[in-house]
């Protein structure tokens, strides 16, 4: 049998929808498991639960990948009951457990897009662009002119200067000028004497530092720098703007109906029934999309933005009536069959990248909720 380790499949996963991009309240990526064992076959699954577990027992499965993270809130104890009991059973069988979650609805192709594609929404672009989040310092350095390489080389080696997502490394710049200082009856100064005001000529270091290794790179430059007191900032950095962001808005090609629409999505996520809000005989020009429970969270995005059909998993009851009077036609799939049908693509990309690699998704998966 064909197996993987943990890591590769790990990193596969990444590649599909890349854990950065998640929502910050989101617990993604490898929940349970050590990136090294080696996994055998995978399930996927919307949510993991007690059939879901004894599915994958049952065919030998022993990484689960579950688009809802089964180990969300932070817990103090793993034991066999409670609430923590399918964990515990997971940990004790080494069954290793996964969740993209938000940076599956993310990604090009995940949840969102699969959901677009149900009504054939062209023209699309992110409902919402995720905020951009700071990931560097920029660290500017005083040091005298005679010592600049020294303390230059202790700070590359220990992870600045590195530009994110390109090949150029030790990337500085520097300016140069006159610092001054007078040492008091303790000071023991490098350079000079205590006791008079000194001039010295320096110069201005400054490169980008990881926020991830910014402790570990001003001790190293302290360790180099030969001043007793090193002369120094920090700035945070602004995070590059994303053109990534929840849910997708776009076209209908051609003339539609809301009713029409209603059918391609039931054929595309398998499903009989939905629920509808207002006008569901109006031709459809502009659509929204957006995954799972964000219905009402991003309601406001989908009528500044003129659509005329908003489709989503659930929403709440004054949000439906929010959007009727803004004449907005809502459809609402339940929750996770607005999810599922995006694990099937999943399936695909990961068996591209691991063709002998097993994956199946699980038959015990459904929505809570059932029609009556």
């Amino acid at each position: 049998m064909k197996f993987l380790s943990l890591s590769e499949l790990s990193a596969t996963l990444e590649k599909i929808a890349p854990l950065r991009f998640a929502e910050d309240w989101d617990n993604v990526g490898l929940l349970v498991g050590d990136p090294s064992q080696r996994v055998h076959r995978a399930m996927l699954t919307i949510d993991y639960t007690q059939a879901v577990a004894e599915e994958a027992r049952s065919q030998q499965c022993d990484m689960i990948i579950a688009y809802h993270p089964p180990l969300f809130n932070a817990v103090k104890r793993v034991t066999a009951s409670g609430g923590t009991g399918l964990i515990h059973d997971a940990i004790r069988r080494g069954v290793a457990i996964y969740s993209p979650h938000t940076a599956l609805d993310v990604a090009e192709g995940g949840t969102n897009d699969v959901l677009a594609d149900g009504i054939a929404l062209a023209n699309r672009r992110p409902l919402k662009l995720r905020a951009s989040t700071a990931a560097h310092h920029k660290l500017a350095v005083f040091v005298p002119r005679e010592n600049v390489e020294q303390v230059a080389a202790a700070i590359f080696a220990a992870g600045a200067g590195a530009i994110s997502g390109s090949n150029y490394s030790q990337c500085s710049f520097r300016s140069e000028g006159t610092g001054t200082f007078f040492g008091g009856e303790g000071a023991t100064p490098a350079v000079g004497a205590k006791g008079q005001l000194e001039r010295v000529a320096e110069t201005r270091l400054e490169t980008v530092v990881p926020i991830s290794r910014t402790a570990e790179v001003v001790a190293a430059m302290r360790a180099a720098h030969p001043y007793e007191e090193v002369a120094y900032d920090l700035t945070l950095l602004a995070g590059d703007p994303t053109s990534v962001g929840i849910g997708r808005v776009g076209t209908i090609p051609g003339d539609a109906t809301a009713d029409m629409l209603v059918n391609m999505l039931k054929r595309a996520t398998g499903i009989d029934h939905v629920l509808a809000a207002g006008d569901v005989t109006r031709l459809v020009k502009r659509a929204a999309v957006c995954a799972g429970a964000c219905g009402g969270d991003l309601l406001s995005e989908a009528i500044a933005q003129g659509v005329d059909l908003y489709v989503t998993g659930e929403m709440r009851h004054h949000d439906a009536l929010r959007a009727v009077q803004n004449n907005v036609t809502v459809i609402c799939t339940l929750h996770s069959n607005s999810e599922r049908a995006a694990l099937v693509s999943l399936a695909a990309r990961i068996n591209a990248a691991h063709p002998e690699f097993p994956v199946v998704s699980s038959r015990q998966d459904r929505d809570p909720f059932s029609v009556r």
